[in-house]
């Protein structure tokens, strides 16, 4: 569709008139551009099964479902675990894997998944390879930064767990620093 208010614009930055209809701005014609069109989709790899139902209540819940996911890793993994209203699991998501004593998670990775399946709350976890579950000052601020962009989203973080050896774990919640 042409849009005769449009006017062709010269590196200089003055509107370019084609030869013959200096006068006339509405003779003027816009050069063509394309602009890409995009389909963001989930695309579903799989689940994994969780005993008794698929509610979310509690810290150790979240870590057995979380642990199961992941297994035995050498390295850092961040994941996201996202709920629905009713605080049932809906999805999980790998954020990002990090090297054995550090992993890079940004609120933007850690909310796409969480936005595209319409989250009601979620909860993160990442795991320690040296088994000790005690967050770091890292995990402290990665974890502030996490809430205030769910709180901006709507999507609150329900809670930040980390994933020690065997069965240990720390939960944020639990702990009252969420």
């Amino acid at each position: 569709m042409k849009n005769k208010t449009c006017v062709n614009v010269g590196e200089d930055g003055k509107a370019v008139t084609e030869p013959g209809s200096e006068k006339s701005t509405s003779a003027l014609r816009m050069k063509r551009s394309r602009v890409p069109l995009y389909r963001i989709m989930l695309d579903r790899t799989g689940s994994i099964a969780k005993e008794g139902a698929a509610f979310v209540t509690c810290a150790t819940e979240a870590s057995r479902v979380f642990r199961q996911f992941l297994g035995d890793v050498p390295e850092e993994h961040f994941l996201l675990m996202v709920l629905d209203s009713r605080r049932r699991a809906v999805g999980l998501n790998e954020v990002s894997v990090g090297t054995l004593s550090a992993s890079l998670v940004h609120p933007r990775e850690v909310f796409r998944a969480a936005i595209l399946l319409n989250a009601a709350a979620v909860i993160v976890a990442h795991n320690h390879p040296s088994g000790d579950p005690t967050p770091s000052a890292e995990d402290r601020d990665a974890t502030r930064r996490l809430q205030k962009a769910g709180e901006l989203l709507g999507i609150p973080v329900a809670d930040h767990v980390v994933l020690g050896e065997r069965e240990r774990f720390f939960s944020f919640r639990d702990h009252g620093l969420l």
